[in-house]
């Protein structure tokens, strides 16, 4: 049986003077332990959905495997809240690399900065690898703000979504911004999609561990609603990545190689 992603919790509600006893939706926090080849990796608490796109897309992001081929057999028991991996190669450097940690549904310090993983993994986007108008900007901003009826009904998700110039191609929802980005890594590496040309449209704010995250699934251009931070620009600029921000109404600021935006 799946995980509920959101529960109904009784709440007192202050309002014009008044104190009322009414109900509101919440979401839910769901740890899921990696455990790789017999050993304990990583704990992620996340929202339970898309769980295997997750572990793909942060076992590929932390330079784990590069495709489906490396690993040898993948199952979630989400009863007891485990992924069991086995890689083809037992023996994968990358994984001496990473320290096992405990990875929360927050920002920050919650994530480890610049491994070697991180310096392996990511990629220098070509300038031409994606194009887009002022307008397509605008409108994918749009078609991300529909398309979570979680994030409506509790505000309490980040929403990351994987674009062309045509529109959305798919979407996923998690507490942690980072898990939904592993989440639309994951479902590329699953289903083989190229990503030169493509583009990621964000809920949340373009830090450095978002940036080198859209580093390594290798899309030319991030779209976000809301800010970057002084060092993302600094790797975005690095590695040849768009950053589109505060993306509202009609209007937004582009940061970093505006070539890819044009009237």
């Amino acid at each position: 049986m799946d995980k509920p992603v959101t529960v109904i919790w009784p709440i007192t509600k202050y309002v014009a003077g008044e104190l009322q006893q009414l109900k509101d939706e919440v979401v839910t926090e769901f740890p899921l332990t990696i455990k790789l080849d017999r050993e304990e990796f990583a704990t992620i608490v996340c929202t339970p959905t898309d769980l295997e796109d997750m572990v793909i897309g942060f076992l590929a992001s932390e330079g784990i495997i590069r495709s489906l081929s490396e690993l040898h057999c993948l199952s979630i028991d989400d009863s007891r809240g485990i992924a069991e991996v086995e890689l083809v190669n037992k023996q994968s450097t990358a994984k001496d690399w990473v320290n096992k940690r405990f990875i929360g549904s927050c920002c920050g310090k919650s994530r480890q900065f610049y491994y070697h993983n991180d310096a392996r993994t990511a990629k220098t986007i070509p300038v031409g690898s994606a194009m887009v108008t002022a307008e397509q900007c605008l409108e994918l901003m749009r078609q991300l703000q529909q398309a979570s009826p979680e994030f409506q009904s509790t505000g309490g998700v980040h929403n990351a979504a994987l674009c062309d110039n045509e529109g959305m191609l798919t979407t996923r929802t998690d507490i942690g911004r980072h898990n939904a980005l592993d989440k639309i890594y994951g479902y590329c590496i699953r289903k083989h999609i190229p990503l030169k040309g493509k583009i990621i449209t964000f809920s949340g704010r373009v830090s450095s561990e978002v940036l080198l995250k859209i580093a390594k699934i290798g899309a030319g251009i991030i779209l976000s609603k809301s800010a970057p931070t002084q060092l993302a620009l600094q790797l975005a600029d690095e590695l040849g990545i768009t950053v589109v921000g505060f993306i509202r109404g009609q209007s937004f600021n582009i940061y970093t190689h505006p070539e890819r935006i044009h009237g």
